[in-house]
């Protein structure tokens, strides 16, 4: 035995090392392994399934926002259509009350021409009325002093003669 060592033991601490190790590998390593790569696969999974649900949830915002606008857009062609109804509702309105004024203001310019008509007939009627009431009382007032006239000449005549 050269240097003093000796073979014997230090092939059985070889085997004793091999064998510790591949216990230890097959006790503990693997197992451990086994539960990481599990673990790692099992966190994967969450991460697709959370990543499928974010994009799920992206697509349903992206969904609903469309929808909405084509609400919005919906909303603003009931609106003008509304305001359209509503202005031409108006317009015809303005339409029969500008009618009704006409036909009110030709009623009353006819009320009014029929009304001038009978105060000038009425006028006329009183003229005529007034001018025979003076005619017949200047008629009546000139003989009567033409009566007292010839009557005072007469008896001017009768004391002369």
């Amino acid at each position: 035995m050269p240097l003093n060592i000796n073979f014997q033991q230090v092939f059985l601490h070889m085997f004793n090392f091999a064998l510790l190790f591949g216990a230890m590998y097959f006790l503990l390593y693997q197992p451990v392994k086994k539960f990481m790569d599990e673990r790692a696969a099992r966190y994967a999974k969450m991460d697709e399934e959370a990543k499928a649900k974010l994009a799920e949830a992206e697509q349903s915002k992206a969904d609903y926002e469309k929808k909405l606008a084509d609400v919005s857009a919906e909303i603003e062609a009931k609106k003008a259509e509304a305001h359209a109804a509503l202005d031409a509702e108006l317009a015809t309105a303005r339409a029969q009350a500008q009618r009704s004024a006409d036909e009110l203001v030709e009623k009353s310019r006819r009320t009014a021409q029929s009304e001038r008509e009978k105060l000038l007939r009425d006028a006329e009627s009183e003229i005529s009325e007034l001018v025979a009431a003076a005619a017949e009382k200047l008629v009546l007032q000139s003989t009567e002093e033409a009566y007292e006239q010839f009557l005072a000449t007469a008896e001017e005549r009768g004391a002369n003669a």
